[in-house]
């Protein structure tokens, strides 16, 4: 398949879970990918297992001068970039009365901040290259309110906004900006509240239409249709995958 030939996508949080089901799919749909992530270890094993147009960088999403370093690799090694993943995220669930102000920074600094720094700093590479497509990813957090979801949906919200804020300055250089909502999805964030071997329980899941969390590889389908051409008139909006989720409830 080749849904996505001859383009450069760069993934963050792409060593594992979602990001690494993105990768994936960005891979087998022709894309040159680069992930990036904190986790060396498992984005070298990651970009080693999905094959030879895939390779790993570090990046602190947190931080403009990674941002910087990373973009200029990208423009060496291969002179253009078409796609960009804002993928990278912390979760965790924790009571307002009870959220730290230095784990909120943290959770800001990745989900939010993160995301802006990687529209600012891939941006004039993509206008360089003609335009592109970038994909925010927020969650059903983002759309709900949720108890015990503050610090993270708040980022979460806050995605959503930066994507039609980002889509209305870029469109004129031809850049989409579009966000992913995804619901629960299996994986390793979904395990900081329920265990993997409970994960796919149906029990679990009787007040979900679809009775199942969502799988990464569903959501990275998600991902690939965004990023190719197949969405060349979608800008400024959101794709929810959450079983039915907000659409129900």
């Amino acid at each position: 398949m080749s849904r996505l030939a001859g383009k450069t996508a760069l993934v963050t949080g792409g060593a594992q879970g979602q990001g690494a089901a993105e990768a994936r799919a960005f891979a087998r749909e022709g894309a040159r990918v680069v992930i990036a992530d904190v986790n060396s270890e498992l984005g070298l094993a990651t970009a080693a297992e999905i094959g030879e147009d895939v390779r790993y960088t570090y990046l602190d999403v947190s931080d403009t001068d990674s941002w910087k370093q990373v973009v200029a690799e990208i423009d060496d090694d291969y002179g253009s970039l078409d796609v960009l993943v804002n993928n990278a995220a912390r979760y965790w669930t924790r009571p307002i009365l009870e959220e730290s102000d230095d784990a909120l920074d943290a959770i800001i600094g990745v989900n939010l901040k993160g995301a802006f720094l990687g529209i600012r700093a891939v941006a004039p590479l993509m206008i360089a290259s003609g335009g592109g497509s970038i994909i925010n990813v927020s969650s059903t957090a983002g759309v709900a309110g949720h108890a015990g979801h503050a610090a993270y949906g708040m980022t979460k919200w806050g995605i959503r906004g930066l994507t039609r804020v980002a889509a209305a300055e870029l469109s004129p250089s031809r850049i989409r900006v579009n966000c992913l909502v995804p619901g629960a999805v299996t994986g390793p964030m979904l395990g900081v509240n329920i265990p993997d071997s409970e994960q796919r329980d149906p029990d679990r899941w009787t007040g979900l239409p679809l009775r199942r969390p969502g799988e990464p590889e569903e959501i990275a389908e998600g991902a690939v249709f965004l990023a190719s051409d197949e969405s060349s008139y979608i800008t400024g909006t959101d794709l929810v995958l959450d079983g039915g989720a907000t659409g129900t409830g």
